[in-house]
């Protein structure tokens, strides 16, 4: 028989247990695009904070969008191809909201099979 025995400073309480998942919070501005057959312009969705690295990116649309991501414009383009067999495009079914995390400060984009679905993308922290 093993015996465990811990014992907890209040440090431990505040910092390590009771980190709970915390509901998203907004941390920037939201931006928009609307996906289409063609991949628009990416966007740049910036945080107020220092190494905002989650986004929520909700799909308003009824079809599937290819997003494409990037630390530059040129990247998100080029990461915006509908997925075949394997690819960087992170697809998101229609009318779906995520809380996904990238590189701070990236570039957004999508592309769709056919129609269009406007997509929008928040920055902040939480779930």
């Amino acid at each position: 028989m093993i015996l465990i025995v811990s014992f907890l400073t209040s440090y431990d309480y505040k910092v390590g247990l009771n980190m709970g998942i915390q509901a998203f919070t907004p941390m920037g501005n939201t931006v928009t695009f609307t996906a289409a057959t063609s991949a628009p312009t990416p966007v740049q969705c910036l945080s107020t904070t220092i190494g905002g690295t989650q986004y929520r990116v909700i799909n308003s649309g009824s079809v599937v969008v290819f997003l494409g991501f990037g630390d530059t414009s040129s990247q998100a383009s080029g990461n915006a191809a509908i997925v075949t067999s394997t690819g960087r495009a992170f697809p998101l079914l229609p009318g779906t909201d995520e809380i996904l995390t990238f590189n701070a400060n990236q570039y957004f984009t999508g592309i769709t099979a056919s129609g269009t679905a406007v997509i929008y993308v928040t920055p902040g922290d939480g779930m």
